[in-house]
């Protein structure tokens, strides 16, 4: 039986084990929206494409199995654009269907033509156009090999007329799922361990690459007496459980996890693609191993590169190591965590409660969530408050744009996150700025069904923003939000709405608003000059600050100087 082009795309796509597609539906994606109507794949009907993009990569990292969107020609198609890249940056392996006006129309500046190829090349993993129906089957297992073996977007541009056209000829291609073994050969495992084992102080950075290897990487620590520390990507991987967690460096990291990586002598690098140089060591050796030997070195000078995936390097690895007595080092860097966890602990409190402290909010949030929950957290001070406020236990997850950076990512990604998984808490830790991008999607967790929590960080201002301005110096300048009540507009899509402006009633509305049975938003009213600390504070940055106080002062604006006071003590806990 003869079957259209999008019928045959859709079908290969069924057999490689997709669940869910996002988009918008409209003209030239008539016929492929048709073939899955037909089909056991769900589709989810978002208000604003890149939304569907964003949701479709939560779903597909989160579960492992692959997801997709699709938008129609032109501008339908253009809004996944940042999406995408969110997949392509983090690696993430995702199906994009840009459809496209017709083949005769094309090259002719008809109304909403695009050149997708051009669009899509930087951002994709594959990205072709169906130029020939008959090509459809072999276009289609093309596109799914490579986003699963290159681990990101694969991009099928398909004009309208040919997604329509019927296939009679067919060659039957089928997709593959390969799972190979890859590791560094034994010659350079060796000379790695050889490497190691003159070490004194011999630490562990972990990344993204690590998951799974959660036991194998304590083996690891075990034998080499050797600290911790984790990239933001792969806190859910290596946090938990761990007796030799130091953990993150970098600008979002804590003092513990800068301490190990500025004072070891030597690091195993595994699975990171960290991007920051200035947090490595700066006089130790470095032994790295990457499944992408394109990566190796390339973010600071390694001592040897190897590569290879992280459990069968390991696995490999640790017959190898000498077994190391002296645990001066690790005793050292657990110390640190003492007091930097001890430090975090103090940010969590209430305060004197004259100011709703968002660490104190995520505090409540970590202590009341599910053991299985997801959190999603937006770009901007969310993330940190994620990062270093959320626990996981094994069994949670968290999820941030932290390669793409882009605003309004959590309440797509939580939409995505409970459409792969149903019967789990899923919670989106929501900037106002980054809520109000995205608004309209509101209305997809209510025509969905999903039962989604959405908390937004009202402090009325882009506030990661305005700290990095007052970090320079500068006084902040158009970072201020009027917002509107997020709880009420809640209410009027039919999500039941919760608001907190009072740290006294935070914990029962938290509790309340956690348990209710279905969507649900809470807007509450955080101090909006929160102090971000970084996990080593530089002359420049105090210096920074005060040159801020000094021009907010000359310029009368008193009451922004007035603010980062108004519960000192709090305040005072965090830079001392």
């Amino acid at each position: 039986m003869a079957k259209t082009a999008a019928e045959v795309i859709v079908e290969v796509f069924e057999s490689a084990g997709v669940k869910h597609f996002y988009g918008v539906i409209g003209d030239t994606l008539n016929y492929v929206s048709d073939a899955i109507s037909k089909s056991s794949i769900e589709w989810i009907h978002v208000r604003h494409e890149e939304v569907g993009a964003f949701a479709a990569g939560a779903d597909s990292y989160l579960t492992g199995t692959l997801a997709g969107c699709a938008g129609s020609c032109g501008p339908g198609s253009l809004h996944l654009i940042n999406g995408v890249y969110e997949a392509h940056r983090s690696r993430i392996p995702l199906l994009v269907i840009a459809s496209q006006i017709d083949t005769m129309s094309l090259g002719t500046d008809m109304p909403q033509e695009i050149d997708f190829l051009k669009v899509y090349s930087d951002c994709s993993v594959f990205c072709e156009q169906l130029y020939n129906a008959e090509q459809a089957r072999h276009l289609a297992v093309r596109a799914v090999q490579a986003a699963i073996s290159r681990q990101g977007p694969a991009v099928i541009v398909l004009p309208v007329d040919l997604s329509k056209a019927l296939v009679k000829d067919e060659i039957a291609y089928s997709v593959h799922t390969p799972n190979p073994i890859r590791r560094p050969n034994d010659a350079e495992l060796k000379e790695a361990a050889k490497i190691i084992s003159e070490g004194k102080k011999i630490g562990i950075y972990a990344g993204a690459g690590c998951n799974g290897a959660h036991d194998l990487l304590i083996e690891v620590a075990k034998k080499l007496k050797a600290p911790i520390a984790h990239t933001s990507r792969a806190k859910d991987f290596v946090e938990y459980a761990n007796p030799y967690n130091v953990g993150m460096t970098g600008l979002l990291g804590v003092h513990s996890g800068f301490h190990m990586m500025n004072e070891c002598d030597t690091l195993l690098l595994l699975g990171a693609d960290f991007a920051w140089g200035q947090f490595y060591p700066k006089h130790a050796k470095i032994v790295q191993i990457d499944r992408d030997g394109s990566r190796v070195g390339k973010r600071h000078p390694v001592t040897l590169g190897l590569e290879g995936d992280v459990i069968p390097s390991l696995e490999a690895l640790l017959p190898l190591l000498t077994e190391h007595s002296n645990d001066d080092f690790l005793k050292e860097c657990l110390e640190e965590r003492k007091k930097t966890e001890a430090s975090l602990a103090g940010e969590e409190s209430p305060g004197n409660g004259s100011v709703i402290h968002p660490q104190y909010l995520t505090h409540l949030i970590n202590q009341y969530a599910d053991e299985d929950a997801i959190l999603t957290g937006d770009v901007g001070s969310a993330m940190v408050w994620v990062l270093r406020h959320f626990d996981t236990n094994g069994k949670r997850r968290s999820l941030i744009s932290l390669r793409n950076g882009s605003m309004a990512n959590a309440m797509p990604m939580a939409l995505g996150a409970k459409k792969a998984f149903p019967n789990r808490q899923v919670i989106s830790l929501s900037g106002d700025g980054g809520l109000a991008m995205l608004m309209g999607d509101l209305l997809t967790i209510d025509q969905e069904n999903l039962p989604i929590k959405i908390v937004v960080l009202n402090n009325s201002s882009l506030n990661f923003v305005e700290l990095e301005m007052k970090t320079e110096g500068l006084l902040n300048s158009f970072t201020d939000l009027k917002n509107p009540n997020f709880s009420k507009i809640a209410e009027a899509v039919g999500i039941k709405g919760f608001e907190a402006t009072k740290t006294a009633d935070l914990e029962q509305t938290v509790k309340e608003f956690l348990a209710y049975p279905g969507a649900a938003l809470l807007d509450v009213h955080t101090n909006r000059y929160e102090l971000i600390m970084p996990p080593d504070i530089t002359e420049k940055n105090v210096a920074g600050m005060v040159t801020y106080g000094m021009k907010a002062l000359i310029s009368g604006r008193i009451k922004d100087v007035e603010g980062l006071m108004v519960d000192p003590v709090h305040t005072l806990k965090k830079l001392v």
